[in-house]
């Protein structure tokens, strides 16, 4: 355990990014490194970086990318130390002493490869935190319950299993999960992360399940099972939308049942 780079993607988000940034420079214990990957069409956020003080583990790159996946893998190549987490600008750390628990975990488990732990989003109106371990045998499931904003990753992972894959437009991190789910896996049991609910995963929820589906069948073979899930999914997320389902996800969270 030598150190944890975070990198954060932008593109024309200028406030998202020092949302971002402010959660970071929070931390009880600082990243090692700060990596902005900045692919804006315009230079708004080019301004701020260069003309704003920056901390010193603050770093940046402002060129134009081809898109999420691209712009995680320039991050990734430019990391300086074992560990990497991507914080998208707009989310941010759940509390000041989430880096200093991911590198007390890694610590105290030198043999884990990557991590996750709890995230707060908002579901059907609702803010809740939700999150569980990793399980294999469901990953037919997608990242419903493993969400992206929560993992740090070494490395060595990235290096054995490759970077993301610039083809997808929105399952790249699904994509990566199905070639990871054997290394060796750890759980916090922290709320690491708040999601900002305005980026593409969100607004093009649909377009992300039907993407998931060729995801996983490009590594695994046709799958009923995640045919269906994915469409019990997408059936969830249509009565979210309604008042009725809001209705009923409020009852849920009542209850204590918002994490199942």
């Amino acid at each position: 355990m030598t150190g944890i780079t975070v990198i954060t993607i932008c593109f024309n988000n200028l406030k998202d990014l020092q949302k971002t940034c402010a959660s970071v420079d929070g931390q009880e214990r600082k990243p090692d490194e700060h990596w902005i990957i900045n692919g804006s069409s315009t230079a708004e956020i080019a301004r701020w970086l260069e003309e704003t003080p920056q901390p010193s583990y603050r770093r940046w790159l402002n060129e134009r990318d081809n898109g999420i996946a691209d712009a995680f893998n320039k991050g990734i190549m430019r990391a300086g130390y074992s560990v990497i987490h991507l914080l998208h600008a707009g989310d941010t750390y759940a509390s000041e002493q989430v880096i200093h628990i991911v590198y007390r975990y890694f610590t105290d488990h030198p043999g884990k490869a990557w991590i996750s732990g709890n995230i707060r989003i908002v579901r059907g109106g609702e803010p809740v935190t939700v999150g569980k371990p990793f399980d294999k045998k469901k990953l037919y499931r997608g990242m419903r319950s493993v969400a992206h904003p929560t993992w740090f990753v070494k490395k060595a992972v990235y290096d054995r299993a490759g970077l993301f894959n610039t083809s997808l437009k929105i399952g790249m991190d699904y994509d990566l999960m199905c070639r990871i789910f054997n290394e060796p896996y750890g759980y916090i049991n922290e709320t690491l992360a708040v999601f900002d609910d305005t980026g593409i995963s969100t607004t093009n929820y649909l377009a992300s399940l039907k993407e998931n589906i060729q995801v996983y069948e490009s590594h695994f073979g046709y799958s009923i099972l995640c045919r269906l899930w994915q469409f019990r999914l997408k059936i969830l997320h249509l009565l979210l939308e309604t008042p009725f389902g809001k209705w009923l996800f409020r009852i849920k969270k009542k209850l204590g049942l918002a994490n199942v």
